[in-house]
């Protein structure tokens, strides 16, 4: 929930009054609502029309509620996303504890992050705006550090190479969902547009101005799929973390 300031304004997000304190029991009638019922139904909106859909107007219009209704479950737009965040978060199915290979462990749980984000792709545009950790996203966490624990890294460090990763996934997702967008917006294009293209690139290949991109333009057709590509961007980052230890 947020907390208000001197002038009657939310100030953020307080993870005291969100995460600490239960929605409590009212007098009379029991609630029509739940807060989690209005999360999930911000996520299928956020799921199928990106964040810019969810609106309260929009919630209340599924739920079968007035919009102002909702804000005695969920005070603003701030509130409800670090709630649709740590909801997602919850999709990842955590070992009981690490099997003592970090490496491992750790490209497990990118996997696990890839797939929770392709599905949800409004995700990465929403974890630099997060103010706060829920339950969900600090078991994640949690098990991230114990997975580190073997590497020699102090906490901080394991800290931080657990954002290095997070954010590796986010940014590499978020290219992925662009080039997929490119590659259907392509096939809508004309003949003659995919022709014009096609010639274009050969041409910067054969002209000899530049032969580094010549050879990768040349090796693009046998490219690997997106998971190879991930797998191969991931093996890299994850060899790297502890080369200064």
């Amino acid at each position: 929930m947020a907390r208000t300031g001197p002038s009657g304004r939310d100030t953020g997000v307080d993870p005291e009054l969100l995460w600490l304190l239960a929605e409590r029991p009212r007098r009379g009638r029991p609630p029509a609502h739940s807060r989690a019922a209005i999360t999930a139904e911000a996520v299928a909106i956020a799921d199928a029309e990106g964040l810019t859909a969810v609106t309260m107007r929009a919630i209340a219009a599924r739920i079968g509620a007035g919009t102002m209704s909702l804000y005695t479950y969920v005070s603003n737009k701030e509130t409800l996303l670090e709630l649709m965040v740590d909801q997602v978060s919850g999709d990842h199915r955590l070992p009981p504890e690490p099997s003592g290979d970090w490496r491992a462990d750790l490209r497990q749980l990118a996997h696990a992050q890839r797939a929770i984000m392709r599905n949800h792709p409004w995700l990465p545009a929403a974890l630099p705006a997060r103010q706060t950790l829920g339950p969900n996203t600090l078991a994640v966490l949690e098990y991230a550090l114990a997975v580190l624990e073997p590497t020699g890294l102090d906490a901080q460090a394991r800290l931080e190479s657990f954002t290095l990763l997070t954010g590796f996934v986010a940014s590499h997702v978020s290219y992925e969902i662009a080039q997929q967008q490119a590659t259907e917006a392509a096939c809508r294009a004309s003949d003659e547009l995919l022709e014009a293209q096609d010639r274009y690139l050969r041409a910067v290949a054969a002209s000899g101005r530049h032969p580094q991109l010549a050879q990768v333009l040349t090796a693009t057709a046998n490219a690997p799929g997106p998971q190879a590509v991930f797998d191969r961007l991931l093996d890299r980052m994850i060899n790297g973390l502890t080369a200064g230890v």
